[in-house]
């Protein structure tokens, strides 16, 4: 069994060291718990028994929902804990009387992709030279999901 509950000042540690197993960039503390502070929707996820295996956080502004950051350890993906959260953000998006919600991801994220892809995001444009790399900057895909 699955459970998603929102995001804890306890769990903050275990976040980053997600994002850090996740992401060549990953946030530091405080910019979960700013997040937290300002009322960014953040929620993490765990099967059964298990510590934290994943976490996301969303941004509302006006009718759009903001996909900020979303991981699951690597120890735990292809088990569908990523689509669960998703699936929960848009649930709490459109509780939210969010219509839309959008995302960026890196062009070279290649397991990211045909995940949203398989939740309806369609490709609306791109970010040139958004993320930081080890060599430079990176394009972003702006991606776009109708919530109704």
């Amino acid at each position: 069994m699955v459970a998603i509950r929102p995001l804890q000042h306890e769990d903050i540690d275990r976040v980053v060291a997600i994002d850090i197993q996740t992401d060549a960039f990953p946030w530091r503390q405080k910019h979960y718990i700013e997040g937290m502070d300002a009322g960014y929707s953040s929620w993490v996820i765990s099967e059964a028994g298990q510590p934290v295996q994943g976490f996301a956080v969303m941004m509302m502004v006006l009718d759009e929902a903001h996909l900020l950051k979303i991981s699951v350890s690597t120890d735990y993906q292809r088990r569908g804990l990523g689509t669960a959260l998703l699936q929960h953000l848009f649930a709490r998006a459109k509780l939210a009387g969010a219509t839309q919600m959008f995302l960026e991801v890196r062009r070279s994220n290649v397991l990211a992709r045909p995940l949203y892809e398989r939740q309806a995001f369609v490709e609306i444009g791109q970010r040139k030279a958004y993320y930081p790399t080890t060599e430079g900057r990176e394009d972003a895909i702006v991606m776009r999901r109708e919530l109704s």
